[in-house]
């Protein structure tokens, strides 16, 4: 019997998901080997979280996936090494797990999963080529949409932020002939946290049936905005600003089509979801918030059910 793996969209009933790990990161990073403008920020200004911290943060959303039946996998320990962003790794669409091409010091995390790996129908784990980069977080099933980040300016191999390029848009296309695949080019700096969308769930989420949170600026194209917002309606869209996308505002996650997990820190988002009619859980996710990445970042989904 396979692992069952089935994800339509971003906020269907979840069923099982891989939860990242923060125990036994080793030290932390220095200015030179940042691998984002978020944590640059925090090592500069002592700041930096602490493995504990993280640790409790983590395992706090852990005990809201246990409250509410989903079954949790964690990776197998690699000692000196972060594995909390489960999604930079893999991805699941449809009935494929599509191993991410990821940054080459952090290849070590997806060995980390292969006892999954290895539990999934062999035809339905997808290697893509050398020259396709593209990682979970640029990457959004929404129905019969494949919403994609991606970075197609010149100076893409200086940019450590850029993470998805051209070949991956490609790729998808052609391995999902019958999506709607809509790439959207995002902003990137090496430096400042401001100016940076590391993926696209770092500036736009949609949640419930039919609503999102974006940051504009974070797209390259005022057109890729103003398509987001006829499409999911402008009263039904949430514009947060550059202090709650530093504090990674959109990267919530959905339990279900009713049920989302935000960071308590950002009231004015939680309110308005409330206001639409979500059930918010909130948890404390500053610490690893710190790191440039939050709850979308360090879940992979495997199943979800309508």
């Amino acid at each position: 019997m396979y692992l069952t793996l089935h994800i339509h969209n971003e906020t269907d009933q979840l069923k099982s998901v891989i939860l990242g790990i923060a125990q036994d990161q080793g030290p932390p990073p220095t200015v030179d080997n940042a691998y984002d403008p978020n944590s640059l920020m925090h090592i500069k200004a002592g700041s930096y979280p602490s493995e504990a911290e993280m640790v409790a943060e983590i395992e706090g959303l852990a005990e809201v996936f246990a409250r509410h039946g989903v079954n949790v996998f964690r990776p197998d320990l690699i000692p000196d090494c972060n594995q909390i962003f489960a999604r930079d790794i893999a991805f699941v669409v449809e009935d494929k797990w599509v191993l991410s091409n990821i940054l080459p010091d952090r290849a070590e995390e997806t060995d980390a999963i292969q006892y999954l790996i290895k539990q999934a129908d062999p035809g339905c784990i997808i290697v893509p080529p050398e020259q396709v980069h593209i990682e979970g977080g640029d990457v959004m099933p929404w129905n019969e949409y494949l919403f994609v980040g991606v970075y197609l300016k010149p100076d893409y191999k200086n940019k450590i932020t850029a993470r998805t390029n051209a070949a991956a848009v490609d790729f998808l296309a052609k391995l999902f002939p019958h999506k709607k695949v809509r790439a959207f080019e995002l902003e990137k700096s090496n430096t400042d946290p401001y100016a940076n969308a590391l993926h696209l769930d770092c500036c736009f989420q949609p949640i419930g049936r039919d609503m999102a949170l974006i940051y504009p600026p974070g797209f390259t194209h005022p057109e890729d905005v103003a398509w987001i917002r006829s499409f999911f309606g402008p009263d039904r869209v949430f514009e947060i600003n550059k202090e709650e996308l530093v504090m990674m505002g959109c990267n919530v996650f959905s339990i279900s089509p009713r049920v989302v997990v935000s960071e308590s820190r950002l009231g004015r988002i939680n309110t308005w979801m409330r206001s639409m009619g979500l059930n918010v859980e909130e948890v404390s996710y500053k610490e690893i918030a710190k790191q440039g990445g939050m709850l979308r970042c360090s879940t992979l989904p495997l199943h979800r059910i309508k």
